[in-house]
């Protein structure tokens, strides 16, 4: 059975089918990976653990979801996009499920820190980007922008209902909903993921008459992917794509996703209402990320991502006085931080793809997205630590808004100048 059998359906390009699936999975595995974030003051409160104890498999879960990123373009690229795919979800349910069951913060190591770590890091912004570059050729910068938006619409279909249960009736039980969830995508992606276009005999969304399908390379994944790394080091764009997105990881996920729901009930707000502040922004995250991926295929993705670094730098800045003006001060901080929370994912593809073409922009992306992952296990364990030496988070949102800054101008030298002096073209479209 396939969609594009149902009549009604029959003028509609099945990559937009794809994208809906597609879609589903990052939704429910931005479920499964927010989930922590909610679970850490329960479990302080009811085995007496610290906030870096916590913190620790959290942060090993947002490294191995990083590392894992190039080797999942390569196994994708091997065995095909829905196996990789249902094997990611499996792992999602052995790493959430018998948290229920867990009495010491070790056990959360091999189940957050690995088996969530490798499940959310295959279900990652590296299938969003080969969704996008495999099915379209028109619109890939909306694609991408949509698909990336999943992370916030998971924050906000996901979040408030986990911190609702969780205090309401137990952390046990708001464990159980992303597991169910987890288990009714299972079967969309049985029946309706696709890997390529050619699959079912089509051209991708927007390919001229003559566009000929770049063969899907079948090298063993491992090497390939330490073949694009080696790639990579000696191109002085992916070092500047790869530190600013460092800094993107330790000041969205690695801070905000894990530490912001601790630090609102540090200063007397519920948690149930931190949750809600957060899927709040996950609207605002939907609708910047959108258009993030709508203006990267107008405009210079470097200049888009300067001003996101900007304003996300003040916007840290801000949060230590928004969490003491109350709710209207954070949600204020909710706006603006969320409008580019993940706003900068769809420009640097579209950089990674000008870098490298967009053959191994995928893989190359995937490298990339090691870095920012490295920057959010950075921040998730060390903001864990800051808060046990100070007692607070304000010395950790002042870094992270720091580096923001610092981003910012990385990201203008991108492919101003090629190893051989040489200046690159950058597509705007």
């Amino acid at each position: 059975m396939s969609l594009s059998s149902i009549a009604p359906l029959r003028r509609i390009h099945y990559g937009w089918i794809v994208v809906v699936v597609t879609f589903l999975v990052l939704l429910v595995a931005s479920g499964v990976r927010g989930a922590p974030g909610v679970l850490i003051v329960p479990l302080e409160h009811e085995f007496g653990w610290t906030r870096a104890g916590i913190s620790l498999p959290i942060s090993i879960s947002l490294l191995v979801y990083g590392i894992v990123g190039p080797f999942s373009a390569s196994f994708i690229d091997r065995f095909g996009m829905r196996v990789v795919v249902l094997v990611a979800m499996v792992m999602l349910l052995i790493g959430l499920g018998p948290t229920v069951v867990s009495d010491q913060t070790w056990e959360l190591i091999p189940l957050w820190g690995v088996f969530a770590g490798l499940g959310t890091g295959i279900l990652a912004m590296i299938l969003a980007a080969m969704v996008s570059t495999r099915w379209f050729v028109k619109r890939r910068g909306l694609v991408m922008g949509l698909l990336t938006g999943s992370a916030a619409a998971g924050s906000l279909v996901f979040l408030p209902t986990l911190a609702s249960v969780a205090v309401n009736i137990g952390w046990r039980w708001a464990v159980a909903i992303p597991c169910v969830a987890v288990l009714v995508v299972i079967p969309l992606v049985v029946l309706f993921l696709r890997d390529k276009p050619s699959d079912i005999g089509l051209k991708p969304f927007g390919a001229p008459e003559d566009f000929v399908e770049p063969a899907i390379p079948r090298a063993n994944p491992v090497t390939a992917a330490f073949q694009a790394l080696g790639d990579g080091m000696r191109n002085r764009d992916f070092w500047l794509l790869g530190g600013s997105f460092f800094v993107c990881g330790l000041s969205t996920l690695g801070l905000i996703g894990t530490h912001f729901i601790p630090a609102c009930v540090d200063h007397g707000i519920p948690e149930a209402t931190a949750a809600g502040v957060l899927a709040f922004m996950g609207i605002f995250n939907f609708i910047g990320t959108t258009a993030a991926g709508f203006l990267s295929d107008r405009v210079d993705s470097r200049y888009l991502l300067f001003w996101f670094y900007v304003l996300r730098g003040l916007s840290l800045l801000f949060l230590p006085y928004a969490l003491n003006m109350s709710l209207w001060g954070l949600s204020l901080f909710g706006v603006f931080y969320g409008l580019d929370w993940i706003a900068t994912v769809p420009p640097t593809v579209r950089l990674s793809a000008n870098a490298f073409g967009a053959q191994r922009a995928s893989i190359m992306y995937g490298w990339i997205m090691v870095c920012h992952q490295i920057g959010a296990a950075v921040a998730a364990y060390g903001a864990g630590l800051l808060h046990n030496f100070y007692g607070d988070y304000w010395s950790a949102f002042v870094i992270a808004g720091a580096a923001c800054f610092v981003a910012s101008l990385l990201v203008l030298r991108v492919g101003t100048a090629s190893r051989t002096g040489r200046r690159p073209a950058l597509a705007a479209a």
